[in-house]
C-alpha cells in the first residue's frame, strides 16, 4: 500500500494577462490522511521559491461538486470538466484551473490508501510502526 501519493498535473494561470500552463504535483501521504498539499515551481512565485499549500482533502472533493472552501483555500467547478482553486495569501490571490478528471483520478488514489471516514486510524500509524521497530 502507498503511503505517498504524488500526482502531476498542469494548471492554467488565471490570475495573469496571459494563462499560461504550469506543472504543479498534488501530494497525499497517508502519516497525514485529512491533509493534500499542492506544490508549485519556482518559477511562478514571487520570490522565486517553490511554493506548496496544504489544505483538507475534503476540501478538494467537495470543490468538484460545489464552491467550497472561506480561508486561503477554495475550490470551485468551472463548467463540465475544468476545476478552480483559489489561493489567497497577504501577497494577493492566485487563481489556477486544472482538469477535473486529475483530480478525481488524484483523490481515488488516495482514498485507495486510506478510504473516506477511516483517516483518525491512519493518524500517526506510520510514526508508531517507525517507534515500535526502532527505526524513529
Amino acid at each position: 500500500m502507498h503511503t505517498a501519493i504524488d500526482h502531476a498535473v498542469q494548471v492554467r494561470l488565471l490570475a495573469t494577462s496571459v494563462g499560461h500552463a504550469v506543472p504543479a504535483v498534488l501530494h497525499y501521504q497517508r502519516a497525514d490522511p485529512l491533509a493534500v498539499r499542492m506544490t508549485f515551481p519556482p518559477e511562478i512565485s514571487l520570490d522565486g521559491a517553490a511554493v506548496d499549500w496544504a489544505f483538507a482533502r475534503d476540501l478538494l472533493a467537495e470543490g468538484l461538486r460545489t464552491t467550497a472552501g472561506r480561508g486561503d483555500v477554495r475550490v470551485r467547478p468551472s463548467g463540465p470538466d475544468r476545476t478552480v482553486m483559489e489561493f489567497h495569501a497577504d501577497e494577493g490571490v492566485a487563481m489556477v484551473q486544472l482538469r477535473t478528471e486529475d483530480v478525481r483520478r488524484f483523490l481515488a488514489r488516495s482514498y485507495e490508501a486510506v478510504p473516506a471516514g477511516e483517516e483518525e486510524v491512519f493518524l500517526g500509524v506510520d510514526r508508531g510502526l517507525a517507534e515500535l521497530f526502532g527505526t524513529a
